[in-house]
């Protein structure tokens, strides 16, 4: 394809990806996968509406019912892991970003698969969807490895609490290794589960603790690598604002721009 024009999969790149797609072609000639891919590249980073992918991704429809295919029978999941499973440390650091929520992605229709967001009960969004006083939220957590690569993602509504949120994901996080985490995560139970496992808990302690657990202020500095992943991962305007909405969708998207960053 030559040299790649801006947003579209390098050489190498697609090298990886290629051999995870599902391709089998059948009636009539499908669309180039790649050409595709760089498609919904184009959508991801500019924000754009899918029905203004330029004509030389191909049909705007067809970038679209492809990602969504695609993410149904688990090709982003199976790209996702192609790069994190690269991991071979003995780090890693959790964290959270509250992302807003366009009213296009949360104009449900009533009685339809994603019903208009309500506040009765205890149960939460099955949208991840929350209220607040600035409107609409979604929070994207993730589990990053020592170099700021990915290793586990999930989504909650806006006003989840980083620590309780955290249960589902540190799985990954095993004998003699450690977790960084700031203080929104200092919890005994928390802690108590990775010394389970034999691993540490290197998370600050909350300022009011009696008594403060052991902490290493200077492996905490690492830290900032969460941080940096959250902030390229917000150079993609439809993620940095999620317009989706359906929440698997939007999670897949987050998971093949991870595949870019890594």
């Amino acid at each position: 394809m030559g040299s790649p024009r801006r947003y579209e999969l390098t050489d190498f790149e697609w090298s990886i990806i290629e051999p995870l797609l599902s391709n089998k072609p059948r009636g009539v000639p499908r669309a180039d996968d790649r050409a595709v891919l760089n498609g919904v590249y184009w959508r991801l980073r500019t924000g754009s509406p899918w029905a203004d992918i330029p004509d030389r991704y191909g049909p705007s429809t067809t970038c679209y019912n492809r990602f969504v295919r695609w993410r149904k029978i688990g090709v982003w999941d199976r790209i996702f892991e192609a790069v994190s499973k690269a991991y071979d440390g003995d780090i890693q650091m959790v964290d959270s970003t509250t992302i807003r929520v366009h009213q296009h992605g949360a104009n449900g229709k009533k009685g339809g698969l994603f019903p208009p967001l309500t506040t009765a009960g205890n149960n939460p969004d099955p949208r991840c969807l929350g209220r607040s006083r600035g409107g609409l939220t979604t929070k994207i957590h993730a589990v990053v490895d020592a170099d700021g690569l990915p290793i586990a993602l999930q989504l909650t509504p806006g006003q989840a609490h980083d620590g309780a949120s955290a249960r589902d994901l540190l799985g990954t996080v095993l004998a003699g290794q450690m977790l960084l985490a700031d203080a929104g995560y200092d919890s005994d139970a928390l802690r108590q589960t990775l010394a389970a496992r034999g691993a540490w808990a290197c998370v600050k302690p909350m300022p009011n603790r009696k008594q403060r657990p052991a902490f290493s202020a200077f492996l905490y500095r690492q830290r900032n690598l969460v941080e940096r992943f959250f902030n390229k991962l917000k150079h993609f305007r439809a993620i940095a604002t999620r317009f989706e909405k359906d929440p698997e969708n939007y999670l897949a998207r987050v998971d093949k721009q991870d595949s870019q960053i890594g």
